[in-house]
């Protein structure tokens, strides 16, 4: 048999033969599961702050309006047509609470954000359309999906914390003044905090309200949470409110995760007297963990349905 050359050897046919290309992949590793799931969130992330920036203008009325409204009626309106709020003391007793009312102001925004960024949304992805079944098909776990929604949700409400507190700290009538004194490690440590546990609570709710029960939400839990808050006083100051020397309501709203946020507002941005920052941090970390534990638990429950 007539030997062959190895160029002949090569083409079969008058075609040559392509080695298999399996060294080639052998050489490029494959992307891990962590990988690709920090991937994905970052993308989630990035899509959900994308759409923020192209609806910016709704962002900041719908984030400044409920404030706005608060300040110039109790800060402004009421002191001009001599209805002033605070115990009836003239101007320093206004002074003194529009000290009060600027931080509660910024935590009630803090809260309302959170329920309209991640609860109201969960709402319609929950809805007819299932919309929600879109984000869980990316290429990570259930629960990292629920994640970016809490992160996301973060990112808005330290905006309007951001956007609110010069419009609480400026809009007041002549002589009124909000005596403020700005403790930064306090505010940047605590509004990040505040802002994950609001948005944490507002994965829970958007997970256990249906959609046509919305509006009971709003009813039965953040009206409660609004008016037993402390958005409008201090906590400091409901002792006297009591039944047989127990101070009822002073404990009662300790169940209420915004009275935390309002008095470490307080701890942060003026020098009155607030709950201590040793329970306030504490209490928000645990009330962070809660909701979202139940918070995630309640997505998979609903996705998977």
């Amino acid at each position: 048999m007539a030997s062959t050359t190895p160029a002949e050897r090569a083409t079969t046919d008058g075609q040559p033969q392509v080695p298999p290309a399996r060294h080639e992949f052998a050489l490029t590793p494959a992307r891990s599961t962590l990988a690709a799931s920090r991937v994905a969130l970052g993308a989630l992330i990035l899509r959900d702050l994308v759409v923020l920036r192209k609806n910016f203008g709704e962002f900041v009325v719908r984030t400044i309006i409920q404030p706005f409204l608060l300040v110039f009626v109790f800060l402004y309106v009421f002191p001009s047509i001599g209805q002033g709020v605070g115990g009836g003391g003239g101007k320093v007793s206004e002074s003194l609470f529009a000290t009060v009312l600027v931080p509660g102001v910024v935590a009630i925004s803090i809260m309302f954000q959170g329920i309209q960024a991640v609860a109201l949304q969960l709402s319609t992805e929950f809805g007819y359309t299932r919309e929600i079944e879109d984000r869980v098909q990316a290429p990570c776990p259930i629960w990292l999906v629920a994640v970016s929604k809490v992160l996301s949700g973060s990112v808005q409400g330290v905006l309007a914390a951001v956007i609110v507190f010069p419009i609480a700290a400026v809009i007041h009538a002549p002589g009124v003044h909000a005596h403020l004194t700005v403790h930064w490690p306090v505010v940047l440590t605590l509004i990040p905090l505040a802002c994950v546990a609001m948005t944490s609570l507002g994965l829970l709710l958007g997970t256990v309200f249906e959609p046509r029960n919305i509006g009971l939400m709003f009813g039965f839990v953040v009206l409660p949470l609004t008016f037993l808050g402390g958005t409008y006083y201090q906590w400091t100051k409901l002792s006297p409110v009591q039944v047989d020397g127990f101070h009822w309501l002073q404990t009662l709203v300790l169940v209420n995760p915004l009275i935390y946020v309002a008095e470490g507002m307080r701890a942060a941005l003026t020098p009155l007297p607030h709950m201590s920052l040793f329970v306030v941090y504490p209490v928000l970390v645990g009330f962070c963990a809660v909701f979202l534990t139940l918070g995630l638990r309640s997505f998979r429950k609903r996705v998977l349905v």
